[in-house]
């Protein structure tokens, strides 16, 4: 398996395990109080960071483990990058004009700075999933 295929995987698995204990934080927060008081400005850039922390950790890891290939990329692995990039990206864009439209209509901050936490979200998941389908099944640019 190809380091970057490797690395799509830690991406995607971690875009799960942050976003699912973000969730599972905030939805334990809001049992006693309405879901728009709950305070996620904490929670928040708390599973981002650790996040980011857990992904260079386990990029370190895995490099560490494959030297062979860990430095080297073709011209198909750029090629499978930068189309999972463009394929995740279509979600960060959804999810800015979807913040800004709430923005406009004047919606609680606490519905946007979600909305964009989840563009964010499935921007890694999509360009992740994207990319181990590219290694897998094969990719053809066009």
């Amino acid at each position: 398996m190809p380091f970057e295929e490797k690395s799509a995987w830690i991406m995607g698995g971690l875009a799960v395990v942050s976003y699912a204990v973000y969730l599972a934080i905030v939805l334990g927060l809001s049992g006693s109080m309405p879901l728009t008081e709950v305070p996620y400005t904490g929670p928040l850039p708390w599973t981002v960071g650790g996040s980011i922390v857990a992904s260079i950790l386990l990029h370190i890891v895995v490099r560490a483990f494959s030297a062979d290939d860990a430095g080297r990329k073709d011209q198909r692995d750029r090629e499978i990058y930068r189309f999972g990039e463009y394929v995740g990206q279509s979600f960060l864009v959804i999810g800015g004009v979807s913040a800004l439209v709430m923005a406009m209509a004047e919606v609680e901050h606490f519905w946007i700075a979600n909305a964009i936490y989840l563009s964010f979200f499935l921007s890694a998941i999509l360009g992740s999933v994207a990319k181990i389908i590219a290694y897998r099944r094969g990719f053809q640019p066009w």
